[in-house]
């Protein structure tokens, strides 16, 4: 793994000069500002419940559902379509050292624009610190939950880009299984079938992978050490997989 940490370098060095990664931060800080404001102006009108955190996060598929594809499209699409990832693959580095660094440059970014949001915490600290709706605690555990499942969805984002040649299937195909993970799990329970002891193991995992349900036990302090082992062991899955689907090509090529 000695060369990782070049990649890695090199990987977010490309991304920071990419006009891409500028205009996915800009639209992602957009969405995100406009809802941070609707919350707050909900709280304006009518007290409320729960705190602005909670709510923030509740919404965190919006931004994820489009800014993951965005970001992770051209991890191994615009190489392959260039021709580049097989002169890649025959320097004196491995393929798990390409896909890691591909992946961890990605996931920085994922973090850092995440991070930027905070500055709309910050800002509500600094005016209306002493508002009782201001608690911490869904803030903390809604940016842990942010980090936990960042990783998977990042993973699963960096697969999909190395499946296709174009950006624009990669991303398709990654909006597709994250929308079928964040919306359709949920979905799944709903069917009548699932409500029969027949099938109770099968919703015993749907339940298991119901994302929706993470959230809401991070925001409340909740750290599931079955729910970390989801992501990690569906990132760990994620990464495998798109090891072999790279080498499988390059023996190909």
């Amino acid at each position: 793994m000695r060369h990782f940490t070049t990649i890695l370098g090199h990987e977010i060095r490309m991304l920071l000069v990419s006009p891409n990664t500028y205009i996915v931060a800009a639209f992602f800080l957009g969405v995100m500002g406009t809802i941070f404001t609707g919350i707050l102006e909900s709280y304006s009108k009518a007290a409320q419940e729960v705190s602005p955190a909670q709510v923030f996060f509740q919404l965190y598929f919006i931004p994820v559902l489009f800014m993951v594809p965005f970001l992770t499209m051209k991890c191994f699409a615009e190489e392959r379509r260039l021709g580049t990832i097989e002169t890649l693959l025959t320097t004196p580095v491995s393929t798990v050292e390409v896909v890691l660094g591909k992946y961890g440059a990605t996931y920085f970014l994922y973090l850092v624009l995440w991070a930027l949001t905070g500055g709309f915490f910050y800002i509500l600290h600094r005016f209306a610190g002493d508002a009782p709706f201001f608690d911490p605690g869904p803030l903390v555990g809604g940016y842990l939950f942010i980090a936990v499942s960042g990783l998977m969805f990042v993973a699963l984002g960096v697969l999909a880009s190395s499946l296709s040649r174009s950006q624009t299937v990669a991303a398709i195909l990654c909006f597709a299984v994250l929308l079928a993970l964040i919306i359709g799990v949920p979905l799944l329970l709903e069917l009548p079938a699932l409500a029969s002891d027949t099938f109770r193991p099968v919703r015993t995992a749907v339940e298991y992978a119901q994302i929706s349900d993470h959230l809401g036990d991070f925001t409340r302090g909740v750290v599931d050490t079955r729910q970390v082992l989801y992501y990690l062991s569906g990132t760990i899955l994620a990464l495998t997989v798109t090891v072999f689907g790279v080498e499988a090509r390059l023996l190909h090529a």
